[in-house]
């Protein structure tokens, strides 16, 4: 059957409304490292992340003046994450704490061990049920597919830019991970 061009043909493909980006979590474990963090805190305070990008590089064999391409060794970005701050610098005072574990201020000292210091971490995208009450945590939304993000650690925590110019906003920094590799997981209604 032909896909059609009608209005109908493109309502009856969006399955759910589509998905949203504005609907997501993320979780971070600790398992082995003992890093400190909050997990609800920094669950409800992420204001943004994103799903990973997955990259295969190609790896490029010269022939008779062409060309010949075959695929290389599967890379992986770094992941972001953006905070929202708040008073009690509770977040970021972790991500700090977790930093210095790594790498200590005065010496450069730190912890070698990677399971000391990696965790694991989880986006979910998370879509609204037709009724609450499909929801496991009584919100009214599901997770439809996530991306587990193995042996993270932290490598940059972006500057918080402080001004008398700024009155009406509330302050925000970045983390940027490394990442050892991830994997993707249908959610709920995925199978």
């Amino acid at each position: 059957m032909a896909v059609g061009h009608r209005i109908e043909d493109f309502k009856a493909t969006l399955t759910g409304g589509g998905a949203r980006p504005n609907l997501f979590e993320i979780e971070m474990t600790e398992g082995n490292a003992s890093i400190g963090l909050p997990a609800e805190n920094t669950k409800m305070l992420c204001k943004a992340a994103s799903l990973p990008a997955s990259n295969i590089a190609p790896i490029e064999i010269p022939f008779r003046g062409r060309t010949f391409k075959v695929a290389g060794d599967r890379t992986f970005d770094t992941w972001t994450i953006t905070i929202i701050n708040d008073t009690n610098f509770e977040i970021r005072t972790a991500m700090e704490n977790w930093m210095q574990k790594i790498g200590q201020y005065a010496d450069a000292s730190g912890d070698t061990n990677p399971a000391d210091y990696q965790i694991d971490a989880t986006v979910k995208q998370l879509s609204r049920l037709a009724s609450a009450a499909g929801a496991v945590d009584g919100t009214g939304l599901e997770s439809v597919y996530e991306y587990t993000f193995y042996g993270i650690f932290p490598t940059n925590i972006s500057a918080i830019d402080l001004s008398y110019d700024t009155g009406d906003s509330i302050e925000e920094f970045t983390v940027e991970f490394q990442v050892q590799y991830w994997e993707p997981k249908p959610g709920n209604n995925q199978g």
